[in-house]
């Protein structure tokens, strides 16, 4: 898989601060007046949509120079779409209507992966006109969502009602879909994948036909949708399972001997609802570890060393000499639930915002021989990393899910912005990691071949079957898809 890094935009607007590179490092409150200037460049829509898109996140935005074509781009800058031909559809019959009549479409929903799993070369459509119903079954412990909606739209809402959702993503950014879609999670050694929270779905497959399926009538071809790679058709509606809310406190410690990985891993992530282990593969250590305990985690009271790293005494970033100001509070405060499963808050930059983002899931079993196996690769990987991350999920049931019948360990790498670097290390990584059958996220980078991911995926022969079912033609297929699925 080829990557092409996409240089950010510089700004027109010279009273706005930048770094050397001409990127906008101002909070969105100070764009205001650069916006303001653009309106008589754009219509009203146009602007608006602009300026929602600014709202989004509180740095890394750009102002286009004069005349200038914007590109449609992943949120991180580094993949640049193959077409800027964008569908705003308003009602799910004009979703039908615009699948029926387009012989190639993908979705396009927040934008957060980071390889080319959801670009298209013809047409994109976009879900986040239709209307924003959410629909609470209380008595099911139920919702129903436009897919298109962020978790950290719904998770408010939900706690506003008495409920919540089982786990959240380390950022409450990502829309509902596309996190089901690819396999995305938190953490916590009982806590499954968020995908594993979708009791039903209806979709428009290629004929332009609806489609409604659930976990209690479809059983196994149900399974089999819920991580569809974008590959079955455009996603309109999903019902997700609750819990009643709850309350969490989270804790940061520093500086944990890989001895004390090695000999207790399995205390340690079972000490708490979720657990993070951050390192940067260097000095023997793991610079931090983020605790989020409910009541009753024999953690909640949050004590001062654990397992040999020491509390922190104040609020702290997982990249070293990054503000926590766009962290989720520490220091055992209570708060909800949606305030503490993430590691980052709505409304700021998660993580570092110029990245790129690697990550296999592996055998639980296997965890510390992995963890092992990379650290003795420090070396290489430190100089272009920023950060890794060590979680674990429970297995579950969902044909394409990375966590597939095998209790998993993630081992997530968050890289500078220099792929031609990254691009290199990839494969040294995965030849690592390959005795313990790793399978990589699939919206982040990686390199592992077809023939790989076709061995360590046993049911992608029946998936692949129900992608001819839902899509006989190809529509919904992309250059991502036939190499890494289709092939």
């Amino acid at each position: 898989m080829v990557q092409r890094p996409f240089p950010r935009r510089r700004i027109s607007n010279p009273a706005l601060s930048a770094d050397k590179t001409g990127v906008c490092e101002a909070p969105v409150l100070s764009l205001v007046p650069a916006l303001i200037c653009c309106m008589d460049s754009m219509d009203k829509r146009t602007f608006l949509k602009f300026l929602s898109g600014a709202a989004t996140y509180s740095l890394g935005s750009f102002i286009p120079a004069e005349g200038a074509q914007v590109k449609l781009t992943n949120w991180a800058g580094n993949v640049e779409y193959s077409t800027d031909k964008l569908s705003e559809p308003r009602t799910v019959d004009q979703v039908r209507e615009r699948v029926k009549a387009e012989p190639r479409l993908k979705v396009l929903g927040s934008r957060h992966c980071f390889n080319r799993i959801a670009d298209s070369r013809y047409q994109f459509i976009s879900l986040k006109s239709l209307p924003d119903e959410i629909s609470l079954d209380a008595g099911a412990r139920t919702v129903s969502v436009n897919p298109a909606i962020t978790y950290g739209r719904l998770a408010p809402y939900l706690t506003e009602k008495g409920f919540a959702l089982h786990n959240l993503a380390s950022l409450p950014h990502i829309s509902v879909a596309g996190a089901c879609a690819t396999g995305t999670h938190g953490s916590g050694e009982k806590n499954g994948n968020l995908p594993t929270a979708v009791t039903a779905l209806e979709l428009v497959n290629a004929r332009g036909d609806l489609v409604r399926l659930s976990e209690e009538k479809d059983g196994d071809t149900f399974r089999g949708t819920v991580v569809g790679l974008g590959a079955l058709g455009v996603v309109t509606r999903m019902t997700l399972k609750l819990q009643p809310t709850f309350q969490m406190r989270q804790y940061v410690y520093e500086n944990m001997s890989v001895d004390h990985v090695k000999a207790h891993f399995d205390a340690i992530q079972s000490s708490a609802y979720s657990v993070s282990l951050f390192t940067n593969w260097q000095n023997h250590s793991v610079s931090e570890v983020w605790v989020k305990c409910r009541q009753g985690d024999k953690m909640y009271d949050g004590p001062a060393e654990f397992f040999g790293a020491k509390r922190a005494t104040k609020n702290l970033h997982p990249i070293e000499n990054l503000s926590a100001e766009n962290c989720t509070e520490q220091m055992g405060v209570p708060g909800p639930w949606y305030e503490r499963l993430p590691h980052f808050r709505m409304g700021f930059t998660p993580s570092a915002g110029k990245e790129l983002q690697t990550e296999y899931l592996l055998p639980r079993r296997h965890a510390v021989e992995a963890y092992l196996a990379v650290e003795r690769l420090g070396a290489q990987i430190s100089p272009h990393l920023l950060i890794s991350e060590i979680r674990t999920m429970a297995a579950d049931e969902l044909w394409m899910s990375p966590a597939y019948r095998r209790p998993t360990v993630a081992i997530h790498f968050t890289w500078q912005q220099d792929w031609p670097a990254v691009s290199k290390l990839l494969p040294v990584i995965e030849r690592e990691l390959g005795p313990f059958q790793p399978r990589p996220h699939w919206g982040k980078l990686f390199t592992v071949p077809h023939s790989q991911l076709a061995a360590r995926y046993e049911r992608m022969p029946d998936f692949i079957d129900l992608c001819r079912r839902f899509d006989a033609q190809g529509k919904f297929r992309n250059d991502f898809l036939n190499t890494n699925l289709f092939a």
